[in-house]
């Protein structure tokens, strides 16, 4: 079996970005994001203990980047978009990959952009199957580039 050819109308949808969506990172957040996943870092949970770190602020645990200010980026949209462009309606979760290049703490103001990096088709155990990574990059309120994620998705 040949692997899912992806089209012209999908190859023009690489690189395009989506609407940017605005973050707040917001103390009480991160302590009840901590607290959900179990986990017990002080210098995400207790302000007096953040205080006297190195940041001076409660922290954002790994991955945690506040919640959007407005209505933004839907993913569900953004499928729709491919499917219309020859996607496969079959969809999985393929995971998510971090690059963190900076801390994010309380009082941050995150900016994430979002883009389709890439789109391959493979020959996969479900048979033909497109293979897309979306990359955002999240910049804070100082300019500094603090995380990139990229996520993947199984189109079959």
């Amino acid at each position: 079996m040949a692997a899912f050819v992806v089209t012209d109308g999908l190859k023009q949808l690489l690189g395009q970005k989506e609407p940017p969506i605005v973050f707040k990172v917001e103390e009480g957040a991160i302590q009840r994001y901590a607290s959900a996943v179990g986990d017990s870092n002080p210098l995400y949970n207790d302000v007096e203990y953040a205080s006297q770190s190195r940041w001076g602020r409660v922290m954002a645990p790994p991955g945690f980047t506040g919640w959007p200010m407005a209505a933004g980026f839907d993913i569900f949209k953004l499928f729709e978009k491919l499917a219309k462009a020859g996607a496969p309606m079959g969809l999985l979760d393929g995971g998510i990959e971090y690059d963190f290049l900076a801390p994010v703490g309380a009082g941050d103001v995150l900016v994430a952009e979002i883009k389709i990096a890439s789109i391959e088709g493979r020959e996969t155990k479900m048979g033909p199957t497109m293979v897309t990574t979306l990359e955002s990059t999240y910049t804070n309120q100082r300019g500094a580039v603090v995380l990139v994620a990229r996520n993947t998705f199984l189109n079959f």
